[in-house]
């Protein structure tokens, strides 16, 4: 139980401090008061004062945190200073299910495709094939998303689109689940596949190399002198040993796409996600907008952090537990 209090305990102060530096970015630096880009270009200094003294911005910055965290958390009314009575909260939760769509369907392309490559590499290490697979994951590593999301735009959208590769290829946007299943689908497939290169590159490598030292196992040595074969030696014993580092590493990147990490890619196929929405707010300087997806953003990774760490006691006994958690 006191383990559990204390990790809440650093999860709290992770997000205060957070909140605290993003506010602080905004207010406490010099010429970063927001009153002249509310009241608009050429406003008279009378009208500057009015809206700084509506907006509280007179205040001092403890009283301003401490309004704007209420506003946020508590009332949930924080509205925009840019789109003005726009409620910056119930926009994130209207965002939060397209990039819980988009990252869904980028990690069922990137573990896959990680599981083959990586299986492949490693039972086949040192060969042609698995140079080829390191070379193809260095590529997809080194491509940016924002480029690749413009080229396949540009096969998909415009040169190709009229053939029968593309055909299907729905128009950039969104359409919601409840509206229609199979255009929500199509319209994800190749913005899903855009993000998940990247990825596959990097867990492909990952898991090859975690592989390659579970084979090494005493555990795995024993197995394969009693005859295990080699199916059931890499799918069930080598990938159980190795699945921890892959564990990590999926659940903070799930965990900060889900919090905006996938911005090029919602901007590039027009997704409006968190991503896009955080892409809006510092376009415009937008404060409230800015801080309700940054601070959404650390939930999801702090959370993501909590989960992994209790994850890896329950699945590797041999991680000793500290004196808190006895």
């Amino acid at each position: 139980m006191s383990g559990f209090l204390s990790r809440l305990g650093q999860m709290v102060l992770v997000l205060f401090g957070i909140s605290v530096l993003v506010f602080a970015v905004f207010f406490a630096t010099p010429g970063s008061d927001p009153s002249a880009r509310i009241a608009g270009r050429g406003a008279s200094p009378e009208v500057v004062a009015r809206v700084r003294h509506a907006y509280g911005f007179d205040r001092a910055l403890p009283v301003r945190y401490l309004t704007m965290m209420d506003h946020l958390f508590i009332s949930r009314n924080l509205t925009s200073y840019v789109n003005h009575g726009q409620n910056v909260v119930s926009e994130v939760f209207d965002a939060a299910p397209v990039t819980l769509s988009l990252v869904l369907f980028a990690a069922l392309f990137w573990l896959a495709g990680a599981l083959v490559f990586g299986l492949i590499g490693a039972a086949w290490q040192g060969s042609a094939l698995d140079r080829l697979i390191g070379g193809l994951a260095l590529v997809g590593l080194s491509m940016p998303v924002f480029w690749l999301g413009e080229m396949v735009n540009l096969v998909s959208q415009s040169r190709f689109h009229e053939t029968w590769l593309f055909r299907w290829v729905p128009p950039l946007g969104y359409v919601p689940f409840a509206t229609s299943p199979i255009a929500w689908a199509k319209g994800l497939i190749l913005p899903a596949m855009t993000l998940s290169v990247a990825f596959i590159g990097l867990y492909s490598r990952v898991l090859r190399t975690d592989l390659l030292v579970a084979m090494q196992e005493e555990s795995l040595r024993t197995a394969r002198a009693k005859g295990v074969g080699p199916w059931r030696l890499w799918f069930v014993h080598a990938l159980r040993l190795s699945g921890l580092s892959a564990l990590s590493l999926f659940g903070l990147d799930f965990a900060q796409l889900l919090g905006g990490g996938a911005l090029l890619t919602e901007v590039v196929f027009a997704l409006p996600g968190v991503g896009h929405l955080t892409y809006q707010g510092l376009s415009t300087l937008d404060l409230p907008l800015i801080m309700a997806t940054v601070l959404y953003a650390a939930f999801f990774v702090v959370i993501a952090n909590a989960l992994i760490d209790g994850l890896y006691r329950v699945l590797d006994p041999r991680i000793v537990r500290s004196p808190h958690d006895r």
